[in-house]
């Protein structure tokens, strides 16, 4: 198991439009606003000038989940994307190492990722999400 690279770190906002314009101001390129559905989230990436790594920008579309984290914190980090080679072969090392996580299986992300989340109490109170390339293409 091997972390490639911080893929992004996640901002909840109750709208994409919230932080979108002073991050763009900053340099950052917006990508083209995305629906998760199986999340029911709403997102905007925007990347570095090198495309390196990017800020996501999430918002509730139907997600208690997160509408529960805007209301008790506000906007803010939500959380730190960790791009790996093989999430299936990193879930079960996780796994078998006890570490308590939040989907034991990979599930479809933003860009046709597979997406999954270590559970905040095994890392210190911040959420991880582990991301693997669509094949063939390179994160972000």
């Amino acid at each position: 198991m091997k972390v490639k690279r911080i893929n992004h770190v996640s901002l909840a906002v109750p709208t994409l439009d919230e932080g979108r314009t002073a991050l763009s101001v900053l340099g950052l390129l917006a990508l083209p606003d995305e629906f998760v559905a199986n999340q029911k989230t709403n997102t905007c990436f925007l990347q570095t000038q090198e495309g390196e790594t990017a800020l996501e920008l999430i918002a509730p579309a139907g997600n208690e989940s997160l509408i529960r984290f805007l209301d008790r914190r506000g906007p803010g980090m939500h959380h730190i994307c960790l791009e790996v080679d093989d999430i299936a072969q990193t879930l079960a090392e996780l796994a078998a190492a006890g570490v308590d996580l939040v989907d034991k299986t990979p599930r479809a992300g933003a860009h046709g990722h597979l997406v999954a989340f270590i559970h905040p109490r095994a890392t210190g109170g911040v959420l991880f999400e582990l991301c693997q390339s669509a094949q063939g293409e390179t994160s972000s």
